[in-house]
């Protein structure tokens, strides 16, 4: 079993309340100098021309608990403001630049049948300790080698990542190891719900691949349309991530669509790998701590307006 420590980032990782993403009387006296000096550029362009409306900066965020936050940190060592704008920027285009999420704590990489079985032992073990009234919500997430070859059948699942808290990640390199029995138990049991985006497809492809059957199961897009206000919606992982987190989830196409059945994969793998699964059960985590979202009720309220 071997252990990964991430890849250092000059992008702080993880979900925390000690981000520097924040509103503060600072940051509310440079945005408006800002605005000042849109405004006064704008005048001076033509005397005669009416006066052209300011960017929303006050227009709603996407989460109700998260408004419109800018940093007021350099952006790569210089000294202009992530967010500053400049009078020739077109209305309508400015947007705050969003940190970069990033799983923070220990990545436990397994690649042999032995190595993959302590792993699933250690969360069975885990989740019995809980001693939790119902299941134990448990990130889960799936990696396979895309565009099979003409007239091949598609690839088999290559790669597992399972996470259930904020500082411990298992990427089992699957491909290489098969599904020993503790795992295909731990997958099949009820004392932990499988919670991630699409999730019925990844237990689908599971059953076809290794004939496990994975479950119970949470897809976090349901979820999400039981929860959050406004018409429902096919949510993507990283569309998901920046409505609750006002964070960016990277999706590079070089990692995403990459070989996931290399003998040993990369850093970035791991780390890209540990980050899917530790967002969706953080994604969790978040939500089942909302309520329902009552859709009638809004209904009534602009009836009434």
């Amino acid at each position: 079993m071997h252990s990964a420590a991430p890849s250092s980032s000059s992008s702080p990782a993880g979900v925390n309340d000690d981000d520097d993403f924040h509103w503060d009387d600072a940051a509310e006296a440079e945005l408006q100098a800002i605005e000042a000096a849109y405004a006064s550029a704008s005048a001076s362009a033509s005397a005669s021309a009416k006066r052209r409306r300011l960017p929303d900066w006050t227009s709603p965020s996407p989460s109700p608990s998260c408004r419109p936050r800018y940093s007021r940190s350099p952006v790569s060592g210089g000294s202009t403001p992530s967010w500053v704008l400049s009078p020739h920027t077109p209305r309508g285009s400015v947007r705050a630049r969003h940190q970069q999420i990033s799983f923070s704590g220990k990545i436990v990489y397994c690649r042999t049948p032995s190595e993959v079985e302590k792993a699933a032992t250690d969360i069975l073990v885990q989740i019995q300790s809980m001693k939790a009234p119902g299941p134990v919500s448990l990130g889960f997430d799936l990696e396979w080698r895309p565009f099979p070859r003409r007239g091949e059948p598609p690839r088999k699942v290559a790669v597992m990542q399972l996470c259930m808290e904020k500082s411990l990640c298992y990427v089992l390199h699957i491909a290489h190891s098969g599904v020993p029995p503790t795992l295909k138990s731990l997958l099949e049991d009820s004392s932990s719900i499988k919670v991630g985006i699409c999730i019925d497809n990844d237990a689908r492809k599971m059953l076809n691949d290794y004939d496990v059957c994975v479950k119970p199961l949470m897809d976090l897009s349901n979820m999400a349309n039981i929860k959050l206000a406004g018409p429902p919606k096919r949510w993507s992982l990283a569309s998901l991530t920046e409505m609750i987190t006002c964070k960016e989830l990277p999706k590079p196409s070089n990692i995403r669509m990459g070989n996931w059945e290399a003998y040993v994969l990369s850093k970035h793998q791991l780390q890209y790998a540990a980050t899917d699964a530790y967002i969706s059960w953080y994604l969790y985590e978040v939500l089942q701590n909302l309520p329902d979202y009552n859709h009638e009720a809004e209904i009534v309220s602009v009836k009434a307006i």
